[in-house]
């Protein structure tokens, strides 16, 4: 009879495997996916559990660097990831489950990837051996293991990791590609067996070696010589900004530019901020929202420097040469980081891709060069005063009247009046963003952040969460609409549960108020976009609902009473919902939207007011 010997313990076993030379080191997929965000510095991972994500949310658990801010809907948590990656410059991430998650979440991240904001979305899958099975929620009507297809549109890049060795090389890949070139989201979209599966440890330590930031390209000596050239040579330039530039971190380079030589600057939507609102070359927002001046100097100019701009719809007047920009015969210089923006709504007498750090970087040595002592067009600067100081008196009524339900320009006075500098300001749609654009002053580069692209109704109660998040030190206000905040009110949970002080300004004018007015002034009509019951206007008491998630809620009864509660709300340092009536007054149009011409050819209408 032989000996028999019993089976070593499996840690004894794996001790000895340890001690074979060459034997790889093995873990999870999902913790050493933690890891790699931790040697990134990521500090906070936004986001929504679901059964292929639970393997993450347990290693999260553990990090002592990487804190979970968990939310009650997909599309909270894309845009408090929107709002964290404005609001501290670098790559956001959102963590979702498959199919309804990721669909919950798609809107946010469209709207993160119009505005041009990095953010890497890790969403779980139905597991690879059921792929072709139909599992428990997956999307396979038409075809099988493809919900990541559903972001292709948007996201700059879509991976679905299909082997546990592939994904530290793919989870490289989309931090650069979300945060290089023209940024964006990207997807990495992970099986939730892949998560759960053993990696080869140095697949993940290899990469630490690999740097984590590229070299942007910049204007040679030549060209950027060439263009201040131009503009010197010019006699009425005009330089145009988009928000590529506090995209690229270049309002410091922006500012010493304008400064030397003195060339009036005129911005997008999402350009507002590149300068300080207050700076005496600053003539203002273009477009449909923009004035008569600043769309005539515009108009006028013979060379505009545009400067991270895609030209935009509202922004330009549809295009329309009579209204905004005129090319030719005003000829065009533009540098975009993006080549597909280079002369895609109008022809471009010298276009240039660079990162506009270091173009206008660039473009201040050749001015240096060419004009040492710079240059003075102190009339140019008597006419912006003039022309600002006409509108700010031509709004002095509305900004001081103590009507109620209030004017919304007196909304926005108070809470300029109230507000640091410095204060962050998210923004939504309506007023609150057309408004703000045209004459709210925004004083100090990069502190607001607003849904241009996508325009997305239901952005800025969130984005102003991970806005604060990512600056604790500031103080954020949010500027929304009662059709915006009505959304997704349930991020007020968030809000509670994180301690996170923002202080929501609710325009309420019991109405989806922009459309409304559209609709009353081409149809005569206010059918689907006003709020009533019984025939009188109704609103929910945001309030009340306020502080039944357990956050301070504050009901404005008089104009009078409303500074002086934002005013006690930024001092509490508290999550705060200020809910304050609001006339439906359309914010006055300039410019030109073709939109009218469709709905009433030939009348030159924009929107009327609809009342309180």
């Amino acid at each position: 009879m032989k000996d028999t010997v019993a089976n070593p313990p499996a840690s004894e076993a794996r001790r000895a495997r340890a001690r074979i030379p060459g034997t790889p080191k093995k873990d999870t997929v999902a913790r050493q996916l933690v890891k790699y965000l931790e040697h990134r510095g990521v500090k906070h991972v936004f986001g929504l559990c679901g059964h292929t994500n639970i393997a993450v949310l347990a290693a999260l658990e553990k990090s002592r660097k990487i804190k979970f801010v968990n939310t009650r809907h997909e599309q909270v948590a894309a845009h408090m990831a929107d709002g964290y990656a404005r609001a501290s410059g670098g790559t956001s991430v959102l963590l979702t489950h498959l199919s309804p998650g990721l669909t919950n979440a798609a809107t946010g991240v469209a709207n993160a990837a119009l505005d041009s904001i990095p953010m890497v979305v890790i969403a779980g899958d139905v597991p690879t051996h059921y792929y072709g099975k139909h599992p428990h929620q997956e999307v396979n009507l038409h075809a099988d293991a493809s919900q990541f297809e559903i972001y292709r549109p948007f996201v700059k890049r879509a991976w679905r990791v299909d082997s546990a060795h592939l994904f530290p090389e793919i989870l490289e890949k989309a931090f650069a590609l979300a945060g290089s070139g023209r940024p964006g989201p990207v997807l990495v979209d992970v099986p939730m067996d892949i998560f759960s599966a053993p990696v080869d440890v140095s697949r993940f330590e290899r990469l630490r070696h690999n740097t984590k930031s590229l070299v942007r390209p910049s204007l040679d000596e030549p060209t950027a010589t060439a263009i201040v050239k131009k503009l010197l040579a010019a006699k009425r330039p005009v330089l145009y900004a988009g928000g590529g530039i506090m995209l690229a971190g270049a309002t410091k380079e922006l500012r010493e530019f304008v400064d030397h030589l003195q060339i009036p600057v005129a911005h997008t939507l999402m350009g507002k901020g590149a300068l300080p609102d207050d700076h005496p070359l600053v003539l203002g927002m273009t477009g449909f929202w923009g004035t008569k001046f600043i769309n005539d100097q515009c108009r006028a100019a013979d060379w505009i420097l545009g400067l991270g701009t895609r030209f935009s719809e509202a922004d330009c007047s549809s295009w329309e040469p009579e209204y905004t920009f005129n090319f030719p015969p005003t000829k065009l210089i533009h540098i975009d980081i993006d080549p597909a923006e280079i002369g895609r709504n109008y022809p471009v007498e010298i276009g240039a891709v660079a990162d506009l750090n270091q173009a206008l970087a660039a473009l201040n040595r050749a001015a240096r060069k060419l004009v040492p002592t710079g240059v003075k067009r102190p009339k140019v600067v008597k006419d912006i005063a003039a022309a600002r100081a006409k509108f700010v008196a031509g709004n002095r009524a509305h900004a001081t009247s103590e009507v109620y339900p209030m004017r919304p320009e007196r909304i926005l006075a108070d809470v300029r009046d109230t507000l640091p500098r410095d204060a962050l300001i998210c923004t939504d749609v309506g007023w609150n963003k057309n408004g703000v654009g045209q004459q709210f002053p925004i004083l100090e580069p990069g502190t607001i952040f607003t849904p241009g692209g996508y325009a997305t109704m239901g952005f800025g109660a969130p984005a102003a969460l991970g806005a604060k998040v990512a600056r604790p030190d500031r103080v954020v206000v949010a500027l929304v609409g009662d059709g915006g905040f009505g959304q997704n009110p349930a991020m007020l949970a968030t809000a509670f549960e994180e301690d996170i002080a923002v202080v929501w300004v609710i325009m309420n004018n019991f109405a989806f108020g922009t459309i409304a007015g559209l609709e009353k002034a081409h149809f005569g009509t206010t059918f689907g976009t006003v709020f009533a019951k019984d025939g009188k206007p109704y609103s929910p008491d945001f309030a009340a609902i306020a502080r039944a998630y357990g956050v301070d809620g504050v009901k404005i009864r008089t104009a009078a009473e409303f500074g002086p509660a934002l005013a006690r709300a930024i001092k509490a340092k508290k999550p705060c919902v200020i809910d304050v009536e609001m006339l439906n007054e359309p914010v006055p149009t300039a410019g030109h939207w073709n939109i009218m011409d469709i709905y009433s050819p030939g009348r030159k209408v924009h929107h009327v007011s609809t009342g309180g």
